[in-house]
């Protein structure tokens, strides 16, 4: 396997393997990325093509670093990339989707811990289709706090809603998701 520095140097000359081992090397990874954002493998393929364009469009801003990731950057761009898509298409309708199973919790319910271990109970690729299938927004919220470690002041800048929001929608993504998780698992859900 050709080293990411040798790479780099091939893609920025347009090289046509280094540019189909990009590819294959990041895309399975970037796909995975963009679907846990659309909810939708048609969404998120159209994502992953934008993504590249951007990717190689702008290759030459990524500064190779010892402290700098490559893949990094990669899911960066991909993130913002399904952020600005979902941006687009939600433009009609509201950031904040209600969905009525969550309002019945209340704030101690979805115990991020909790919902950690329980959701070791179900394989990879039936947690990531509960995942896809959370209403857009609390998928988007759930998405950037849990696995790009966005604050809740950094979620509110980047999708333009307050912080409370923001912290509303990963409490019912989390609610939703333990009580489905629970659901599938066969255990019911025990309300204190």
């Amino acid at each position: 396997m050709v080293s990411e520095t040798t790479l780099l140097k091939e893609i920025r000359n347009r090289n046509r393997k280094a540019l189909e081992e990009l590819h294959r090397r990041y895309a399975p990874v970037l796909l995975g990325l963009s679907l846990r954002y659309c909810g939708n493998r048609a969404d998120a393929e159209d994502v992953l093509n934008d993504s590249f364009i951007k990717i190689l469009s702008n290759i030459d801003r990524f500064l190779e670093r010892p402290n700098s990731s490559f893949e990094g950057w990669l899911k960066r761009i991909t993130v913002n990339t399904a952020l600005n898509f979902i941006r687009e298409r939600s433009k009609a309708r509201k950031w904040v989707e209600l969905d009525p199973l969550a309002e019945n919790y209340t704030e101690d319910d979805p115990d991020p811990d909790s919902l950690a271990e329980i959701g070791g109970m179900l394989g990879q690729d039936e947690l990531l289709q509960m995942i896809c299938e959370l209403p857009e927004g609390y998928r988007t919220v759930f998405n950037l706090y849990v696995f790009e470690e966005y604050s809740h002041k950094e979620i509110a800048e980047v999708l333009g809603c307050s912080e409370s929001t923001s912290k509303s929608q990963l409490f019912k993504a989390r609610a939703v998701l333990k009580k489905r998780v629970l659901e599938s698992a066969g255990r019911p859900m025990i309300r204190t």
